[in-house]
């Protein structure tokens, strides 16, 4: 396995017959060690490949004042050896459960708190967890149901990078965290249990990447295959970074570039007016704009390679139209079959 899991627990978070919720301890670690390790490697995995995370820090509010910084200081005391881990994890429990009292929607969960080591970094993760019902077959071939928690669907959950915590205490990344389908709004209260403040903006920084990149080739004296193959480095660089977990290195992109000839790309993004960080974590469907144009909207979708553009896919402005040369055989085919039904 990639991952060295140091402490796992799970706590409930339940409603009781009043409706009001309460939550139930475990008195000690899980026990399980095969388990335990193969449960976090899932969720490590699943996390990880979660698109558009957002990044934060134990911090202040803009306009609202400082973040709660309870479960900040739990884990510090935990760090420092005043508090064991299962002291820490429990009130962490105690403080989900008071955020989620303010709210009418939950309905509970499972608090999953684990330490783990992925290539030289520790890590906090912190998720609240559903159970999922399922059917089983017994070995006399009788059905019976039973639940198993939703490794898979993760919503509400959030890893701390422990070392980069520790190495920089003014960064603003070291915790990320999903992005629910809904948005924000109904997330916003797992991380104000955390007392965590959105800092970095992954995709906001994506963009500013990819218009230095457009600014850079636009400017430099580059055919249109050095342009190309510029974008596809950055984005390749970029997917790497974000496929092993740590972020983009700007000076590491610009010394990879420069031994395709692009020497002066670092100069370039730090010397122009783009509002861009030095290392921050990529967006990358953000980024695949660089290889790939993409939309949808009023029935119609349509995708294509960048490489494609003013070649096989012809775009007018003006008339606000695009004619594609070389229709793809298998919408040719249905294109045909449905004129032949007319």
């Amino acid at each position: 396995m990639s991952i060295h899991v140091e402490q796992a627990i799970i706590h409930a978070i339940t409603l009781n017959s009043e409706g009001k919720l309460g939550c139930r301890l475990r008195p000690q670690p899980l026990l399980n060690g095969v388990a335990v390790e193969a449960m976090v490697e899932e969720l490590h995995q699943t996390y990880s490949a979660k698109a558009g995370k957002g990044f934060g820090f134990f911090g202040v509010h803009g306009e609202d004042g400082e973040a709660n910084p309870a479960f900040k200081n739990a884990l510090q005391s935990y760090i420092s050896n005043e508090l064991g881990f299962v002291e820490f994890s429990a009130a962490a429990g105690k403080l989900l459960q008071e955020e989620l009292s303010k709210y009418d929607f939950s309905q509970g969960g499972f608090l999953l708190l684990a330490l783990y080591q992925h290539m030289a970094t520790d890590y906090l993760f912190v998720a609240l967890l559903n159970a999922k019902s399922s059917m089983t077959v017994l070995d006399d071939m009788e059905l019976t149901q039973n639940d198993h928690l939703d490794l898979a669907n993760l919503q509400l959950a959030a890893r701390i990078d422990l070392t980069e915590w520790q190495r920089d205490a003014e960064s603003r990344k070291y915790i990320s965290f999903v992005r629910g389908r809904a948005g924000r709004k109904v997330a916003d209260f797992f991380l104000d249990f955390m007392g965590c403040v959105e800092g970095v903006n992954a995709k906001q920084q994506s963009k500013q990447l990819m218009q230095v990149v457009e600014d850079y080739v636009a400017e430099g004296d580059l055919t249109k295959d050095e342009r190309q193959q510029c974008r596809n480095r950055v984005f390749e660089y970029c997917q790497e970074q974000v496929e092993i977990g740590t972020d983009v290195q700007l000076k590491d992109l610009a010394d990879e570039l420069a031994e395709s000839g692009m020497e002066s790309f670092y100069d370039f993004a730090v010397q122009g007016e783009y509002d861009l960080e030095e290392n921050f974590p990529a967006d990358k469907s953000t980024l695949r704009q660089l290889k790939k144009f993409s939309g949808t909207g009023g029935g119609v979708s349509l995708s294509f390679d960048s490489t494609h553009l003013g070649e096989r896919v012809i775009y007018d402005p003006v008339s606000d139209t695009i004619v594609i040369k070389g229709v793809p055989a298998n919408l040719k085919d249905q294109l045909d079959r449905r004129l032949k039904s007319h």
